[in-house]
């Protein structure tokens, strides 16, 4: 069993690297985790989006 991490600051970014993650591995997915993060820097908000990827590698 393996994990993979991903860490975005844009939900698209994170959808587009999750698609190209499992588009190019060979693997079975056992859970995808998701997570939004949200902090205040003066005025400004920053967006953390994050997800975990817990798979295992099929055997050719």
């Amino acid at each position: 069993m393996k994990v993979k991490i991903f860490d975005e600051e844009c939900e698209k970014d994170l959808e587009e690297s999750i698609n190209d993650f499992i588009s190019e591995i060979n693997c079975d997915i056992i859970d995808i985790k998701y997570e939004v993060a949200i902090a205040t820097c003066g005025e400004e908000q920053l967006y953390c989006f994050s997800a975990m990827i817990v798979y295992t590698v099929k055997s050719e």
